[in-house]
């Protein structure tokens, strides 16, 4: 087992891993920015280096100066967290050459993940169900207009190199997919360094379910099911398990699709498989995420499976010690994500001074946060302040609960505003008190 973990991020992701750390008895080091340096996990952390700058690209993007950090604490394995390196097969690769486990999946995997169009076919080759689309990437505009023409409009552009829901158009007509084609090209350059995109059929009314998975040297579980169809701009609001109103059948099925995907793909740790479910309760492949998600806390709920320490084991070369038969979801989770964002404002940041902040408690309530009352927001990085977990025996009361502790979060600063009063429209909401709820309900609102 290791001994020291420096943890690669920053904000609620870097303190629940230092926490699971400790649990472990194992050593934990802090990165920050200048930005961060009266955050909550520098001052947890058993040690804690300053990194760089606020920028992200010169601190937590910054690998020479994270693996420097690593070296000089003596660190032998770092946790990447989600976002920033997560997901980045080189500095996984440079982890190795400086003699430091990277915990997450061997680089060549990563690098067949990362390509959504690679891993598109991939998955067909294994037999999951895919998307009309093209066949890999689409190198010019021309091979574009034939396959949307043979698949039929509308369709879905998509930067090979995307994640986090952009890098993503959609085209109702060969007018439209001139300009979208043209927009995502530029998009993929400018955020991914890759212009190259794929192709695929638009599915409408359709609910974003995804599977959690844990890979070990002794065999592969899944977790269940997540919905995560309540998005704003294709980001995640709120996150529930099990999927409510699944088609009979359709819960083994998607288990079974996740686990032939990433059994063929030679995966190790955890990861999660993504779908889309049409209107007839079909489901697609979307895509997969090599790394631990925003919303792995619903899946510990109800499951009582700490993912992060699943990772640190296997990483280590322990075996998971599960089998699925020992994988029983019980009753019902719900994750509402707490953004410094104003929704009236077309979801724009709203960081600043948390002169209040008082997270909400209870029986089987969750907050995962990286802010304590009188912190500074910044404005450099991604506007989470918290996420607000509850654990029911049923949906109904998970709903109640996760409304009585929205109802009890306290924030204000100057200029900070929140998600928390339109969170709890979203939860009041006919289609998501019913379960009917699909990705263009907050867009239709």
């Amino acid at each position: 087992m290791f001994e020291k973990i420096l943890i690669a991020n920053r904000g609620e992701i870097a303190l629940r891993v230092a926490r699971t750390c400790r649990e472990m008895g194992i050593g934990s080091v802090a990165v920050y920015s200048t930005a961060d340096r009266d955050g909550a996990v520098a001052g947890y952390a058993d040690e804690a280096v300053h990194i760089g700058p606020p920028a992200a690209q010169r601190s937590y993007l910054n690998i020479p100066n994270i693996i420097e950090a690593a070296l000089r604490c003596g660190a032998d394995a770092i946790h990447p967290g989600y976002g920033f390196l997560s997901e980045d097969p080189d500095f996984a690769r440079i982890c190795a050459d400086n003699g430091i486990t990277f915990i997450g999946p061997a680089p060549e995997v990563m690098e067949q993940v990362a390509d959504k169009a690679i891993v598109r076919r991939l998955m067909a080759e294994a037999g999951l169900p895919v998307l009309p689309g093209s066949d890999g990437r689409v190198p010019s505009l021309a091979e574009a207009e034939e396959i949307a023409a043979a698949i039929g409009y509308p369709v879905v552009v998509k930067a090979a190199a995307g994640g986090g829901g952009r890098g993503i158009g959609v085209a109702a007509d060969p007018a439209a997919l001139r300009a979208t084609f043209a927009e995502v090209t530029a998009l993929g350059s400018a955020l991914f360094g890759d212009g190259s995109v794929y192709l695929e059929r638009l599915v409408t009314d359709a609910r974003h379910v995804e599977v959690q998975v844990l890979c070990g040297p002794d065999g592969a579980v899944h977790l269940g099911e997540r919905d995560c169809s309540l998005q704003r701009r294709k980001q995640k609001l709120i996150e529930e398990s099990p999927a409510p109103n699944l088609p009979p059948g359709l819960r083994e099925r998607l288990g079974e699709f996740a686990l032939r995907g990433v059994r063929s793909l030679g995966y190790t740790g955890a990861g999660t498989v993504e779908f889309l479910v049409d209107a007839g309760g079909e489901p697609t492949f979307m895509e997969i995420n090599a790394r631990i998600q925003v919303e792995h806390p619903v899946t510990e709920m109800v499951t009582g499976v700490d993912l992060i320490r699943a990772q640190i084991r296997v990483a280590a070369g322990e075996p998971l010690g599960l089998t699925q038969s020992d994988i029983r979801p019980t009753g019902a989770a719900i994750e509402c994500r707490v953004n410094a964002e104003d929704p009236d404002n077309g979801f724009r940041p709203a960081p600043g001074a948390l002169e209040s902040f008082r997270p909400p408690s209870g029986p089987w309530t969750r907050v995962d946060s990286g802010f304590e009352e009188g912190d500074l927001v910044p404005s450099f990085y991604d506007s989470l302040l918290a996420k607000v977990i509850v654990w029911a025996p049923s949906r109904e009361e998970a709903i109640a609960r996760c409304e009585r502790a929205l109802g009890e979060f306290a924030v204000s600063g100057p200029g900070v505003a929140t998600t928390l009063p339109f969170t709890r429209r979203l939860l009041a909401d006919p289609a998501f008190l019913a379960g009917e709820h699909t990705t263009t309900l907050i867009e239709n609102l």
